[in-house]
């Protein structure tokens, strides 16, 4: 079965198929570049979606993946990256294993067709021009035929005619056999040529144009295998790449099989922990008998402190702020002599004052100050602003924080060791080799690396003498219960509300001090016990009580007119100063009530009050 013989008169459809063979190729390659256009897009998209939902660095989210269900979903976004590159590799193999190799083809068989074309119409213009000779011969032996003829019947008509001359008869006779011999000429002419088209024709069509044809038959049949063969690398190139996209679906499996609902819950008491013990019953108040107290010393009583005597303010046995207990602010009382005191209580004709003069009046004095100042740094805490020794913080988080900085720390030591290191033998190199650099040139560095190291190392001893001091005032414990957790976070900002609670002295918020703790008049417990070694607050002035002040609510003291007391903590901006009579009693006192002499010589990180004059 060949072309060339079965359509030797087909050449025109034959060349009519062969180019609808080459669009099918081109198609062909344009349905795999779509496809691979499509993996990458695909691929792209993947790793978007897996960057989408990777943890940000140095955020709360990449904490919260220490949990097991969210370190199997971090697995499944790794997995689910390299499954997108699978599919870049589908592309990549796919691009250069069958677009770019049948693009070369199709070039190739394009000219390969041509050629065989050519050759074909150059054979059919031969033949042609084989006919064309053929036919002229043939009319020209015709038309010497019929010549002849007509000069036959001339010189016959002459002879017999006895008018005409024998000259004349003569050159009639010579006419015709003039004739009769151009027509031999043209009759073997035309012969000849015949017989030479015969040859080339039998050529033409048993020769020429079957192997042309045959040719043309090859190059069609290489076109179609190469097709099918590239239908099959289409196949195999995702084939390939199944082994590698099951393993990655396996880990997604394996990661989902990871995850532990125990673990997580253990992990969270771990992170949530406050190392605290929860409050014990609240013991009965009578009121049928008279009492005359300076704090309620029930709120906070431990039910094995039962049979304890009753506490005094001291640095021994602070009460301590219960986590989850707030008390309201004791609002200051009237004054005996509401006249003589400039921030007490208004007398009857100032409240009838209009309001925005006393706004006014609010504004231009001085405590207005501390209440922005207050608003600040609360909102500072809300931000997430703390103390640099995480003082604000309950004991577990408290060392939990104080070691992650010093592991911080000895790691940014170890760094600035190592350049160090790296440096001086680069000095040494220098120095054994001045002409590969100038060992001077180093010196500054070193003595950079070496106050670096020096600055990191009594940064180190100052967290370590934090963490120290917080692992000795934490009770003994088991190492699952020495984990640290974080519950108190949300109390550092609780003093927002208004402008002077950024240290809600009375009521039992925490403060912004560093390394220093709110306290209240509360009963001693086994609690208060592990906290006794806390040094009381410095003193930082003297005051002289103006009016008697009953100490009725919680936080408050009692004074009398005329007595001198020790101020430890000023004014905030919320009427109330913080004063000590001796070792074991301290307490709150309306501002208004006492006059405050500082000691300009303390150390303290506010402003000095304004005193009263005399």
């Amino acid at each position: 079965m060949s072309w060339g013989t079965e359509l030797w008169d087909q050449f025109d459809n034959l060349e009519k198929h062969t180019q609808w063979g080459i669009d099918v190729l081109e198609k062909y390659i344009k349905f795999v570049k779509e496809r691979t256009e499509i993996e990458l897009s695909y691929a792209k998209q993947l790793r978007n979606l897996s960057k989408k939902y990777q943890p940000k660095k140095n955020s709360k989210e990449e904490e919260e993946y220490r949990y097991t269900s969210t370190r199997a979903f971090l697995a499944t976004l790794n997995e689910m990256n390299d499954y997108a590159g699978q599919h870049e590799v589908i592309s990549e193999n796919m691009t250069s294993l069958i677009t770019a190799e049948l693009t070369r083809y199709v070039q190739e068989l394009k000219q390969e067709r041509k050629s065989h074309f050519h050759d074909g119409r150059k054979a059919q213009q031969h033949i042609e021009t084989c006919w064309k000779q053929l036919e002229a011969s043939k009319r020209r032996f015709e038309r010497d035929c019929k010549e002849a003829d007509r000069a036959q019947q001339y010189f016959e008509k002459m002879d017999a005619d006895i008018n005409v001359t024998k000259a004349d008869v003569e050159k009639a006779r010579q006419q015709a056999q003039l004739r009769h011999q151009m027509a031999e000429d043209s009759k073997a002419e035309y012969s000849s040529t015949l017989q030479k088209f015969n040859s080339e024709q039998h050529e033409h069509y048993y020769t020429h144009i079957p192997n042309i044809f045959q040719k043309i038959q090859e190059m069609e049949e290489r076109r179609i295998v190469r097709i099918g063969e590239s239908m099959k690398t289409f196949a195999e190139v995702d084939r390939q790449v199944i082994p590698i996209i099951g393993k990655c679906l396996d880990e997604i499996t394996k990661a989902a099989e990871s995850v532990d609902h125990k673990n997580d819950s253990q992990m969270v008491i771990e992170a949530f922990k406050s190392g605290f013990e929860p409050p014990g019953d609240v013991d009965f108040e009578d009121f049928t008998q008279p009492m005359k107290r300076t704090v309620s010393e029930s709120s906070l009583s431990n039910s094995r402190g039962d049979g304890k005597s009753e506490p005094k303010f001291g640095s021994k046995s602070k009460g301590k702020l219960w986590p989850f207990i707030k008390k309201n602010k004791p609002p200051p009382p009237p004054p005996a002599s509401p006249s003589a005191v400039p921030n007490g209580p208004q007398s009857p004709k100032q409240q009838k004052e209009p309001l925005s003069h006393r706004f006014n009046e609010f504004m231009t004095s001085k405590p207005k100050i501390h209440c922005f100042r207050s608003l600040k740094r609360g909102l500072s805490l809300k931000l997430g602003a703390g103390p640099e020794d995480f003082s604000n913080l309950p004991p577990e988080q408290r060392r939990k924080k104080l070691q992650q900085k010093v592991d911080e720390l000895n790691r940014d030591i170890q760094k600035e060791m190592d350049s160090r290191d790296a440096l001086t033998k680069m000095k040494d190199v220098y120095i054994k080799n001045p002409q590969m650099g100038d060992a001077a040139s180093v010196d500054h560095r070193l003595a950079e690396l070496g106050q670096n190291i020096e600055k990191l190392r009594l940064e180190v001893q100052k967290f370590e003498g934090w963490l120290a001091e917080v692992e000795g005032r934490l009770p003994a414990r088991s190492e699952q219960s020495r984990r640290q957790s974080g519950v108190y976070e949300a109390q550092n900002a609780s003093g927002v509300n208004s402008c002077a609670q950024d240290r809600e002295s009375p009521d039992g918020s925490y403060t912004e001090e560093q390394s220093q703790e709110t306290e209240m008049k509360v009963p001693a417990t086994d609690f208060d016990d592990e906290f006794d070694d806390e040094e009381p607050l410095p003193t930082i002035g003297t005051c002289k009580a103006l009016y008697t002040f009953e100490g009725q609510n919680e936080g408050t003291i009692s004074v009398a007119e005329g007595e001198m007391l020790y101020v430890i903590e000023e004014d905030k901006g919320d009427g109330w100063t913080r004063i000590r009579r001796n070792e074991d009693e301290e307490g709150y006192v309306p501002t208004s009530y006492v006059e405050v002499y500082l000691d300009k010589n303390a150390k303290d990180v506010h402003k000095p009050l304004q005193k009263i004059s005399e």
